[in-house]
């Protein structure tokens, strides 16, 4: 039942918009059944600035990728980053009307909701509202607190909050583009589910997902999700520095980032010298590589430094904050040459290029696996994980008025079929709600 349930991740960013359609094989691995991608020309710093062709990129994007799997698109699942996200942590308790009742699912949404109603700044809205450890009564660090007794409850929270217009504008975009919104999760949430493993989470490590507009950071320790940050710089701001510093035409600068650049400025040699096309009869211009990556070296450490500073915010020194296993790289601009053995001199930490291989099925493309996708693939998991706990919950509720029918004489029957139906919304799908009527209600 669950095989043929396909989702669409669908990546808005600053350089291209993706859509991927995928479903999971027999394996539980994700077969990507068709990607399309398109230019994105109305985003910047990943906040929607131009509507309508933001709408026309989806459309473009989208009609690629049904073309190529033959599949209808629908519903999508959106990632949400830009400069105007940020984080803080939060700690809220309640107190249980009747402690000799163990915790259940409705406790912690009570919990959860009373967390939705901190009062945020003129236009913010809380994104996500994701509980770090619990705490029951006096007991401290609990994991997972359902099923214990107790009659207070307090957990710590980590709230990521963004702009309301932003986020509008991002449902407008799919809404206008024929698409309804089937679920909204931040980027670097959806990146890091994609190229980080459990071990990883657990031991402590910095996400670092270098895109076009912004840089997304996400921070695990002991499994759980600690810190999350959205830089406004990315690949584009080095590629404006290189067509300033050189003279040339953006098309020029972006291919000689790509083909030539690199983060490690002591490497080129003063005699490499790349000659490039002068604009319409004008005589060309010779770079030499050198100065190249001096000016690229000057912008990455940057970016590099910003990320660290925030990793140092959220207390990677401390000893209960180590991130033993270092930071992944990844997104677009980790492809750039020598990018991890600058961020492992200016950190002093260990660090590796994440690739979103580990989840797909094993024929996949190359082109899939490449760091540029983590965010679609995370964002395709996303949806696939919704639709797997979707079919999960008929299947119970199937069962459960099967039992009821033989229970008829008992007390139980009501408890048994009201079940599932409680424990069935997330914390993302009650947001997808609020989200959707607060969509409604702008229109």
């Amino acid at each position: 039942m669950e095989n043929n349930k396909i989702a669409v991740g669908l990546d808005i960013g600053t350089t291209k918009i993706v859509a991927m359609i995928g479903r999971k094989n027999e394996y539980g691995k994700i077969e990507v059944l068709g990607i399309g991608k398109a230019k994105s020309l109305g985003v910047k710093r990943g906040v929607v600035n131009n509507i309508t062709q933001t709408i026309q990129s989806i459309q473009q994007a989208v009609d690629e990728a049904e073309s190529v799997s033959g599949q209808r698109i629908e519903n999508v699942v959106v990632g949400i980053a830009g400069q105007h996200i940020r984080s803080l942590h939060h700690s809220d308790y309640i107190t249980r009307s009747n402690a000799d009742e163990v915790i259940e699912n409705n406790d912690i949404d009570d919990l959860v909701n009373q967390v939705h109603k901190l009062v945020m700044l003129p236009g913010e809205e809380i994104i996500h509202v994701l509980p770090q450890e619990f705490k029951v009564d006096s007991q401290a660090d609990v994991k997972e607190p359902i099923g214990m007794y107790g009659g207070r409850l307090e957990a710590n929270f980590h709230v990521v909050v963004g702009q309301v217009s932003s986020i509008r504008n991002i449902g407008r975009c799919v809404k206008s583009a024929g698409l309804s919104l089937g679920d909204i999760t931040l980027e670097p949430l959806a990146s890091a589910s994609a190229v980080l493993s459990r071990e990883e989470k657990e031991a402590g490590v910095a996400l670092i997902d270098i895109g076009g507009g912004t840089t997304d950071l996400a921070i695990f320790k002991d499994g759980i999700i600690r810190h999350t940050a959205v830089i406004p710089f990315g690949g584009n701001v080095i590629t404006e520095d290189i067509k300033e510093g050189c003279s040339i035409i953006e098309k020029q600068a972006e291919l000689l980032k790509v083909k030539f650049g690199s983060a490690w400025p002591g490497e080129n040699k003063e005699t490499e010298i790349v000659s490039i096309p002068g604009l319409r009869g004008r005589e060309p211009k010779e770079i030499t590589l050198k100065n190249l990556s001096k000016i690229i070296h000057a912008r990455v450490q940057e970016i590099i430094e910003h990320v660290y500073l925030e990793i140092k915010n959220y207390g990677h020194e401390t000893q209960k904050g180590k991130l033993i296993a270092g930071i992944v790289l990844t997104g677009g601009g980790s492809q750039l040459k020598h990018l991890r053995q600058l961020v492992e001199y200016i950190t002093g930490m260990d660090a590796r290029i994440g690739f979103p291989n580990e989840h797909l099925a094993g024929d996949s493309d190359d082109i899939l696996s490449s760091p540029s996708y983590a965010t679609a693939v995370g964002l395709l998991m996303e949806g696939l994980e919704k639709e797997s706990i979707e079919v999960f919950e008929e299947e119970v509720q199937i069962d459960n008025t099967i039992n009821s029918e033989e229970l008829l004489e008992n007390q139980f029957e009501e408890k048994i079929i009201e079940q599932p139906k409680q424990k069935s919304k997330s914390f993302f799908e009650k947001f997808t709600e609020r989200f959707k009527e607060f969509l409604d209600n702008a229109e």
